[in-house]
């Protein structure tokens, strides 16, 4: 979603409140009676409301609500006498004390001068922390995946919970359920990486923890908005029906199952071909009858005008409304198609069932949100959970788990004993990366790398710092005097990487973030030059890449001495980098996406299909050219999964309940972890399955359970992961799920492509009704291998 910030400042003088008979009346309603059902209260405040009412509802309130000095105007909202109340408000970037008071009043305009009293729905970005100034700012998600960690997630999304229900707000537009399986495109940063387990396992976590207060929440962007053609933001997403159920619709149908999110947000692109926002397939027959979502859709901002302007599908604005009416967008934002709807009823262009089915959704949340019973903010009790201790705690401790260390000849951790100087060099040393949704881009509201090392360093340690060269300009002046710095020190950090843009603001350097692909994923500007003049130094060299997205480093790989990526860590970056950097935190993350050797390689993501790494297994090089590729090999430089540790462990006496299962059975393996090094640590046990023989091609290895285990030195415990036999499932061209008997090959490792157990069970052939035969054989090459229907 691109969206444009102002601070508004809005008029709070209080509101005059008239009781009058309609009030009255509308507090004996069957609406305002929190023991009737949802539905019952749904259909009876429905059947009270005028047209206009409805179609207000399906829109926001938003900068036409607003006079030029940027006031709330309610007279404008109260003209012409019309009472109208409307879906939701939003863009209301203020702190977090004054976002309240402005919701507080116009919270009571809603509820007392309009002449049904319907609450608004307040909503608010909150990928990585609430989008407010001063607000505490967390890891961008792609380093929340890296943690491997859902707790955590859930945890830093109650503490946001705790601050936007005092604020009033009641919707977040968060998470991204998108697959970063294209690299260039500039959001990879907002996803939780490439594998679609991953994604739904953080994406329900943030969601659990944002519902416990009664928030709405809008994962998005449905469906398949993360493989856009080229990588260029908003291009159109390539696949047909297998692969929408198979990849892109599980993280969307785990969320909708397991947590209730109450709204969801449609893409821009289309799918094969259809704009998502036109696509009644897509919004109705799937999101709703095969996925079961019960709440609203709002759209992406402008997707519906793109219908016409973007697309080309839609003739003009009364057209794109139409069909998005239609295929099930239930609210529009950031744009006034939806305007066009009283008249086009009237006339006849669109009949007004489709109205009130998309007024029923968004009415079905804000009662399931509670905004009739509690809908004004506490705002005296804001202030106090803005930025808070246990906030910055989560921040600092999402920070530490979510670094990937990628490399290390055994210069890690410096020792403060032992290095008495050390050269901090590079274009992100001393700057903090927040990431793109965030408020600021200020370093005083956030940690840098230097400022880290140097509160930790203290007088123990020289530090020479010098910047080398900016992030994207081809400008080589400040090589001399980084070399220098590092010739004068005992080690060498480079912080190289990419800056993203803040809400598409602040657009100076930015190379990652909305809008903001890449044509090549080399390291932008001179930064992999700055990186050669430091090797030449001869010291030590620790590069720390902090990044939004996976860069192509394979000379960096093969001639540093270190490497850590640091996706973009929020405001404690510096200080987390400088504990893992001296040993005081042990690194534990692990790769959420998978880093090419080169952009030509894309895509590199792991769970790729058996014939898409070559035929020949002929790899060449430089010096000895071959087939697949002719002078490299389709390999990843870094495979999903992959993260090292400051400690070693192993894995030992693993168990399977048994090796036959049906499908109402669960799969169960056990193992023991022993961290068998000198220092405390983390390790994220992987469980991926391989389906040996199937009627269609599926991946050569998928993810289906992990498990994240603290272990002290000479620790030792017991892993137990589980797999549901229904979660081997494989999808039909109707979307049917259906799980075939035959061989799965359980595979433990500690990275996808660094598999340290393999185990074979069978699903066993069932009799029953819906089975059918496929046309390919079983492992036996006998009999032919069935499906069962769930």
């Amino acid at each position: 979603m691109k969206r444009r910030y102002t601070i508004l400042s809005l008029c709070i003088s209080t509101l005059s409140v008239n009781i009058s008979y309609a009030q009255i009346a509308r507090q004996q309603a069957a609406y305002q009676n929190p023991k009737l059902s949802i539905d019952a209260r749904v259909k009876d405040l429905l059947q009270r409301m005028t047209l206009e009412e409805k179609i207000a509802q399906m829109r926001h309130i938003h900068s036409e609500h607003f006079d030029k000095s940027q006031r709330v105007d309610f007279a404008k909202l109260n003209s012409n006498n019309t009472h109208l109340s409307y879906g939701c408000v939003e863009n209301l970037s203020l702190s977090s004390v004054g976002y309240a008071k402005a919701i507080y009043h116009l919270q009571r305009f809603m509820r007392d001068s309009t002449r049904l009293g319907i609450p608004v729905i307040p909503e608010i970005e909150g990928l990585h922390g609430v989008v407010q100034d001063g607000a505490t700012i967390y890891p961008q998600s792609i380093a929340l995946a890296s943690t491997f960690n859902p707790q955590l997630v859930t945890g830093m999304t109650d503490q946001i919970g705790s601050l936007v229900n005092r604020m009033g707000v009641k919707q977040v537009l968060s998470p991204v359920l998108d697959l970063a399986r294209e690299l260039r495109w500039g959001r990879v940063e907002e996803t939780y990486g490439e594998d679609p387990f991953l994604v739904g396992e953080m994406a329900t976590a943030y969601v659990k923890g944002l519902r416990k207060h009664n928030i709405i929440c809008t994962p998005k962007h449905f469906v398949g908005h993360g493989s856009p053609l080229g990588g260029i933001n908003l291009g159109s997403v390539e696949g047909g029906t297998r692969q929408l159920f198979n990849l892109y619709l599980p993280p969307f149908a785990k969320v909708i199952k397991e947590a209730n999110p109450l709204s969801i947000m449609n893409c821009y692109s289309s799918y094969d071909g259809e704009p998502v926002a036109g696509s009644f397939y897509l919004l109705t027959d799937v999101l709703r009858k095969k996925l079961g979502f019960k709440g609203y859709v709002y759209s992406d901002w402008g997707s519906i005008s793109m219908l016409y302007y973007f697309h080309k599908t839609a003739s003009g604005p009364e057209d794109a409304a139409r069909q998005a009416v239609m295929a099930g967008i239930d609210l529009e934002a950031g744009g006034n198609d939806y305007k066009l709807l009283e008249d086009m009823v009237k006339n006849g262009t669109i009949q007004q069932r489709y109205i009130d089915s998309a007024v029923s959704h968004i009415l079905y949340a804000k009662f399931a949100a509670g905004l009739f019973e509690a809908p004004l903010p506490d705002t005296a009790q804001v202030e106090p959970y803005t930025h808070t201790r246990q906030s910055v705690q989560l921040a600092k401790q999402l920070a530490d788990e979510s670094a990937v260390l990628l490399k290390n000849n055994g210069v890690l951790p410096l020792q403060l004993v032992k290095i008495k100087s050390l050269a901090v060099i590079g274009p992100n040393a001393d700057r903090v990366q927040f990431g793109d949704y965030t408020w600021s881009r200020n370093n005083k509201d956030g940690v840098t790398p230097l400022k880290g090392i140097k509160d930790l360093a203290g007088d123990q340690i020289k530090v020479n710092y010098a910047q080398g060269c900016d992030l994207v300009s081809q400008d080589k002046s400040g090589f001399k005097a980084a070399a220098d710095a590092a010739q004068a020190s005992d080690a060498t950090v480079v912080f190289v990487g990419s800056q993203s843009a803040s809400l598409s603001r602040d657009y100076k350097d930015a190379s990652s973030g909305e809008g903001f692909d890449l044509s090549d994923l080399k390291l932008p500007g001179v930064q992999e030059e700055l990186v050669e003049a430091l090797k030449a130094t001869g010291k030590p060299l620790i590069v720390v890449l902090v990044t939004g997205k996976p860069f192509a480093i394979s000379w960096i790989k093969t001639n540093a001495d270190a490497i850590i990526t640091q996706f973009y860590a929020g405001e404690q970056e510096g200080n987390a980098i400088a504990d893992i950097l001296f040993g005081k935190v042990n690194p534990s993350g692990k790769l959420p996406v998978s880093f090419p050797q080169d952009v030509g390689h894309l895509p590199v993501y792991y769970n790729h299909l058996p014939s898409d790494r070559g035929f020949y297994k002929q790899p060449g090089s430089i010096d000895k050219p071959g087939r697949d590729y002719v002078f490299s090999t389709p390999d990843a430089l870094w495979s999903f999964g992959y993260g090292l540790s400051y400690t070693s462990f192993t894995y030992s006496d693993f168990q399977v309940s048994k090796e036959n299962y049906a499908t109402k059975d669960t799969i169960q393996v056990k193992l023991k972890v022993a961290n068998t090094g000198s220092m405390a640590g983390k390790e994220v046990v992987q469980l991926y399955v391989n389906d040996k023989v199937s009627s269609i091609e599926t991946p050569v290895e998928q993810l289906k359970a992990f498990s994240k285990v603290s272990l002290q030195p000479n620790e030792a415990k017991q892993v137990v992961l589980k797999i549901p036999v229904t979660d081997l499932a494989i999808y039909s061209r109707d979307g049917h799920p259906m799980v075939e008997d035959g061989e799965f090959e359980l595979r433990i490792g500690i990275g996808a492509d660094s598999i340290r157990w393999k185990k074979t069970v069978v699903v066993e052939k069932l009799s029953v009704k819906k089975s059918t035969p496929v046309l390919n054989k079983a492992t036996d090459n006998k009999s032919r291998r069935k499906k069962t229907s769930l």
